[in-house]
C-alpha cells in the first residue's frame, strides 16, 4: 500500500514542481486538479486547505498567471525565494551541485539507477527526486526507495517547501507546496530507514 501511495503522490508532485504548467506532462494534471474530487482520491488526509488554494489558483483570477508564477519561482532571471535543489540547503556555501549532489550521485550510480533530467542540471531538484520516488515505488524497489526518501530528501526538503509556501505568491503555488508538505511527512512516518539530522545553510 506504501508504494500505491508513493507511486501516486510522487508522481503527481514531481511533476508540478518540475515541469512547466503549459507543458504537456504538467496539462493533465491541472486539469483533474481544477476538479475537487481529486481530493478523495489522494491518499493522505488533511489536504482540503491546499486543495481549496490550488483551486484558487487555476482560476486564473490572479495578478500573474501560472507561467508567469512558474518562471519567478522555479527559473528566475531573478533570485529565487526557494531554490529547488539540495545542495543548496546541504552545502555550507549553498551552491548548486554541492557535496550533497556529489553524494547523491554516487548512490545512484551505486543502485544503478540513471537520473531523468535536462542537460547540465543537478540531479537533486525537488521535482526529479519526486519523480524518482514514484518510479522505484512503481518498480517495487523498496529498500532503494527508503534511502532516497531517508537521505536525499526528507533531510532538506521540508524546509524548501517551507520556504516555497511562504513566498510563492501565487495561490496555486502555495497550494502544492502545502499538499508537498502533508505528503513528505506522511512518507516521513512511513518510511523505516532513519532520515540523518542535517544542518541546512539556507
Amino acid at each position: 500500500m506504501m508504494l500505491e501511495k508513493i507511486a501516486l503522490t510522487g508522481r503527481v508532485l514531481g511533476v508540478l514542481l518540475y515541469a512547466p504548467p503549459e507543458s504537456k506532462e504538467c496539462q493533465p494534471l491541472l486539469d483533474s486538479l481544477a476538479d475537487p474530487q481529486w481530493l478523495t482520491e489522494w491518499p493522505y488526509e488533511g489536504a482540503q486547505e491546499a486543495a481549496t488554494l490550488i483551486a484558487e489558483g487555476l482560476t486564473g483570477n490572479q495578478p500573474e498567471t501560472l507561467s508567469e508564477a512558474y518562471q519567478r519561482l522555479f527559473v528566475g532571471p531573478h533570485t529565487l525565494v526557494a531554490p529547488p535543489w539540495g545542495s543548496v540547503y546541504l552545502d555550507r556555501e549553498s551552491v548548486l551541485f554541492g557535496d550533497s549532489t556529489l553524494r547523491l550521485r554516487q548512490w545512484l550510480r551505486v543502485n544503478g539507477i540513471e537520473a531523468q533530467r535536462n542537460q547540465n542540471e543537478p540531479e537533486d531538484h525537488i521535482g526529479t527526486l519526486l519523480m524518482m520516488a514514484a518510479w522505484l515505488a512503481e518498480e517495487k524497489q523498496h529498500k532503494m526507495i527508503s534511502g532516497l526518501i531517508a537521505l536525499h530528501i526528507l533531510p532538506w526538503a521540508p524546509r524548501y517547501l517551507e520556504l516555497l509556501q511562504q513566498h510563492a505568491g501565487h495561490p496555486f503555488y502555495q497550494g502544492v507546496a502545502q499538499l508537498a508538505q502533508i505528503t513528505l511527512a506522511a512518507w516521513a512516518e512511513e518510511c523505516p530507514s532513519p532520515v540523518p539530522s542535517l544542518e541546512l545553510y539556507f
